[in-house]
């Protein structure tokens, strides 16, 4: 419950709670707008795939802004940066979703430690969304590596 967690404590959750939710809807609409623009003869699977992130992006958005208002917060209007590099090519955007990724794991990080033994709904929602960002972490990072070391996308993958 709340009142497990102080008056300052509460206040800094919810902080920590709207940057989550203008991440997720810079999520949200980043993915939408890399969805429509992927061109060429692997546009099918990849758009499908973009969506599916800007899905769960309003998803988890809906779920942060919910934990705002249990709180008795306020949730943000604002929506998180959204970085405009021009570089549309499929590799550029699997490599600038991963760091936005990155970016939310970050926060639920922060999230889980301000409410560890403290509040066990938000310690367990903060605990599944890393496990979810996590799962999905080496899949994005898989995305971008290829099997020949390349300036192109990070790190060649181990072989194996």
């Amino acid at each position: 419950m709340a009142s497990e967690l102080s008056s300052a404590e509460t206040t800094k959750v919810v902080a920590t709670l709207n940057r989550i939710l203008e991440l997720e809807l810079a999520g949200l609409v980043r993915y939408l707008h890399y969805s429509f623009m992927i061109f060429g003869h692997n546009r099918i699977p990849i758009v499908a795939w973009l969506l599916a992130q800007a899905d769960e992006s309003q998803a988890h958005a809906v779920k942060a802004g919910e934990h705002i208002t249990n709180l008795a917060g306020h949730p943000s209007l604002k929506i998180g940066p959204l970085l405009e590099t021009h570089k549309h090519n499929v590799d550029e955007i699997l490599r600038e979703a991963l760091t936005h990724e990155q970016e939310g794991l970050a926060e639920y990080r922060k999230l889980l430690e301000a409410v560890a033994d403290r509040n066990v709904m938000l310690e367990e929602y903060a605990r599944a969304q890393i496990a979810a960002e996590e799962a999905m972490s080496p899949t994005s990072a898989r995305c971008c590596a290829s099997p020949v070391p390349s300036a192109d996308c990070g790190p060649a993958s181990p072989k194996g």
